[in-house]
């Protein structure tokens, strides 16, 4: 059976052949599977394409696909689908946190008759700042997102085709691919597996890139427009009855003065709410009119171990 290794690179020349390597002398130990490698370059600033490209010189299952621009990380991962031709598709990154060694784990449990399956750390090693970030994207993804209880998200996942067949077909551009999958199937397993150290450089994604993926999945969801109904009714609500007892106390004493501070600091409040969900609406708008312009989720330059009919 066919494992198509899809992995998004970005700055990963002293990393991606590594990975490789590794996942490559895994396979050899495992009955009855082979790999393949889809590796996209996504706009790097270092020669990862170079090092794609020696690795496709290297090993004839490997595929280099090289972005005109950087479109981060999910789309680069769509990107990759589209080349992918594995019985199974296996997602992971390019810095050896996601070790080819917990591949048996996956597989195994993959064997149980599962869609998809999430690897989940026993113990998380990013730093303070991600993991924080980590832990609010994953509450706030529960609450918004149709997912079968309990599931977490995670970048190390293994997929049957069908999965990706159908997540192909998303044409957006604003891909998030773990929201794409409970769209596709609620037969979804998790296994738990080691987070590896990161051995060399740091972390490419940065505060404002995981805030542009968080904010990507509205796209998936009605729940803040449904939210923002909640509130305006509540703010409503709240409103009349205080018109009613401030009307009430008026009439008992006539002599109470309105008080600035306390409207000032209402307004502020309101207009805060107001504000906060018309941007929230701004966001939906915006969505569709890049969507109608037909923004593109990816523009490969050129490729590498790829025949012409297959693109």
């Amino acid at each position: 059976m066919l494992v198509s290794i899809v992995i998004p690179c970005y700055n990963s020349e002293r990393t991606i052949g590594t990975v490789v390597d590794t996942a490559i002398e895994v396979f050899k130990g495992i009955d009855g599977y082979e790999c393949e490698f889809v590796l996209v370059n996504d706009f790097s600033k270092d020669d990862t394409f170079g090092a794609i490209r020696k690795l496709s010189e290297k090993y004839p299952n490997v595929k280099g696909i090289n972005l005109a621009k950087n479109f981060g990380q999910h789309n680069a991962i769509m990107a990759a689908l589209h080349y992918a031709e594995g019985d199974l598709i296996m997602g992971m990154d390019d810095d050896m946190q996601h070790h080819p060694d917990q591949i048996p784990l996956f597989l195994k449990k993959m064997e149980e008759g599962y869609d998809l399956v999430f690897g989940i750390y026993k113990k998380r090693k990013f730093n303070w700042m991600k993991d924080l970030f980590a832990k609010v994207n994953r509450v706030v993804m529960w609450k918004i997102i149709d997912r079968p209880k309990g599931i977490e998200m995670n970048s190390y996942w293994l997929a049957k085709k069908f999965v990706r067949d159908e997540l192909i077909k998303f044409e957006g551009s604003d891909v998030y691919l773990q929201l794409l999958f409970f769209r596709t199937t609620h037969n979804i397993a998790e296994v738990e597996i080691e987070h590896h150290e990161r051995t060399i450089g740091t972390s490419n994604y940065s505060f404002s890139k995981g805030l542009k993926v968080f904010m990507s999945s509205i796209n998936y969801s009605v729940v803040p427009l449904r939210l923002a109904t909640m509130f305006g009714g509540l703010f409503s609500a709240a409103g009349f009855l205080g018109a009613i007892i401030v009307l009430i106390r008026k009439l008992i004493n006539p002599a109470i003065q309105a008080g600035w501070s306390s409207i000032m600091c209402a307004m502020l409040a309101l207009f805060g709410i107001a504000f906060l969900f018309l941007g929230i609406i701004g966001e939906y708008i915006g969505k569709l009119i890049l969507n109608s312009n037909r923004t593109p989720q990816f523009v490969v330059r050129e490729t590498t171990n790829i025949d012409e009919i297959e693109e």
